[in-house]
């Protein structure tokens, strides 16, 4: 992700977590981390390509994005989503496989997200790659006051198969 990903982003985070969107500034403040050699942050998108009757420089559709935040040996999924026409395309799982590529390029020994309690599909999907719940946090979603819970995948480095995809990604 770059800084000209951002306004596409806001309009996909938008349409998703309409109540809790995050705001430009903070896509920004977490883009000022990403790049560097003390980069903390690890921020992807996933785009459609354009037809090939669009106008040149036209990159296509961004259909997905999601970030990581490490701190020591500890990285934090920040975020990741996928538009709606692309569920069950298995684009969930390709983000989160550079996520988990990215925490263990950072040497992180685990990785922590939070979840919607009332996001079942996404916690599936976490749990296929082997994260576990370790908790809850009340009210961590505002303003609709969703509780979150909270996922633990314990070396991801061994989640992320030397020759292929992690356990459960599809390809399409």
């Amino acid at each position: 992700m770059r800084w000209w990903d951002i306004e596409p982003v806001l309009e996909l985070e938008h349409e998703l977590f309409p109540e809790d969107a995050w705001s430009a500034g903070m896509f920004w403040s977490e883009l000022a981390h990403a790049r560097g050699p003390r980069a903390t942050r690890h921020y992807v998108v996933a785009e459609i390509p354009a037809d090939t009757g669009s106008a040149a420089g036209d990159t296509g559709r961004l259909v997905g994005y999601a970030g990581l935040a490490s701190a020591g040996d500890l990285g934090d999924v920040q975020t990741i989503a996928a538009a709606r026409d692309q569920w069950g395309t298995g684009l969930g799982a390709r983000l989160l496989t550079e996520l988990l590529r990215a925490a263990t390029a950072f040497e992180c020994a685990e990785v922590l997200l939070e979840v919607r309690v009332d996001n079942t599909r996404a916690q599936r999907l976490y749990e296929r790659f082997g994260f576990e719940p370790i908790g809850f946090r009340r009210g961590y979603y505002q303003p609709g006051n969703v509780d979150a819970l909270v996922m633990r995948l314990s070396d991801p480095a061994h989640s992320v198969l030397a020759d292929g995809p992690v356990q459960g990604e599809t390809h399409g």
